[in-house]
């Protein structure tokens, strides 16, 4: 099986592609098929969840070892990589859905984030915001 070329294809440009591009060509394939009228909020929204449990399909009742071990095999991984595209794409078509752009939604979680776990009490656990004790 060969990986298609999106570029050659004419879904992409040349890589790098922009984030405004990967949603581009993720919508483009969508409206090709005429999906975006099964495409509401709450439909992409558990399909987001139903692509996520999928992925975690991929992980159940293994060690964290046995894991390592199985992303060492190339279709494992390819699989893996399905499954988290997958999610992606269906959280982008979720954000086009409700005109939220990435670009800015990102950014400001991170913001948020920064606000939330910093660097001096977060570095090296794993704890929630709220038991960090930062006040």
């Amino acid at each position: 099986m060969t990986t298609p070329d999106l570029a050659r294809d004419g879904l992409l440009p040349a890589k790098p592609a922009t984030l405004a591009d990967l949603v581009a060509a993720v919508c483009r394939f969508r409206d090709e098929r005429d999906w975006a009228q099964f495409h509401t909020a709450k439909n992409l929204a558990a399909a987001v969840a139903i692509e996520a449990a999928e992925l975690q399909e991929r992980f159940l009742w293994k060690t964290d070892a046995e894991v390592e071990r199985d992303l060492a095999d190339a279709a494992t991984r390819a699989g893996v990589a399905e499954e988290i595209a997958d999610v992606v794409m269906f959280a982008m078509l979720l954000a086009d859905r409700l005109g939220i752009d990435l670009a800015d939604a990102i950014p400001a979680k991170l913001a948020a984030n920064e606000r939330k776990y910093p660097v001096e009490l977060a570095r090296g656990n794993a704890r929630k915001y709220t038991e960090l004790g930062g006040g």
